[in-house]
């Protein structure tokens, strides 16, 4: 069952959500403060996070941090009543996947955490391959959602390690927006063809020599993406 740290101060929000994702399958571990939550990351590791932002000693954004430099593994969505555009900016800066503003359907919320587990599988899966891959100027570990560049690590979103994952993959060849769009986000989600482009911007900031005139990551009008093989 995905392990899921669940971030909640409400006491009946707490308790109706922590009912629901353990009748959905899940295995939630419900703490109600900042304290709770960073004893529950030193105890446990999880596949999932839901936090809330406002919290009696603290935030919810702080354990954004920790879990990203503990457990980068770890998706995060964040569930909460602090819904301005400068919190959700915020929010998915720390490389949160979701943004999720109270009050909200249950069911939305099933679907988005769906979302985002179906790229967390297709991260993890055959991690058979080399430990680390080489594109362009970064060396990358997807299992650990992170690249190095010169010595300086930097982590990826599950959205960002799943594309670059897909482009690498299948290295060589156009992936269509489609196959992105069906991969990296779904229907639900509503992306926006300038929403890939952002995606795809901050990977070239990553892998690229040049990111002004990029040579890896090429675009192909009207179809989607290529990443270029390199000489070995």
């Amino acid at each position: 069952m995905p392990k899921v740290l669940l971030l909640e101060d409400e006491l009946n929000v707490g308790s109706t959500l922590k009912d629901r994702l353990t009748h959905e399958g899940f295995e939630p571990v419900w703490a109600q403060s900042l304290s709770q939550a960073k004893s529950a990351l030193v105890s446990d590791k999880f596949n999932l996070a839901l936090l809330d932002v406002n919290l009696p000693d603290g935030n919810g954004f702080d354990v954004a941090r920790l879990i990203r430099s503990t457990q980068p593994g770890t998706a995060i969505v964040f569930l909460t009543a602090a819904g301005t555009p400068e919190d959700r900016i915020h929010g998915l800066e720390l490389g949160a996947e979701d943004y999720i503003v109270k009050p909200f359907h249950f069911k939305e919320l099933l679907l988005r955490i769906q979302n985002v587990m179906k790229r967390a599988r297709f991260v993890e899966a055959d991690q058979s391959g080399p430990r680390e891959v080489r594109i362009g100027r970064a060396s990358v570990s997807f299992s650990e959602y992170q690249l190095v560049i010169e010595g300086s690590k930097h982590q990826l979103s599950h959205k960002e390690c799943a594309l670059l994952k897909l482009l690498f993959e299948k290295r060589g060849q156009v992936v269509s927006r489609d196959e992105i769009l069906n991969l990296v986000w779904s229907e639900d989600e509503y992306p926006t063809p300038r929403t890939i482009d952002n995606f795809i911007l901050r990977l070239r900031r990553f892998i690229e020599p040049d990111p002004e005139n990029p040579l890896l990551i090429r675009s192909v009008r009207g179809v989607g993406y290529i990443l270029e093989k390199e000489s070995p």
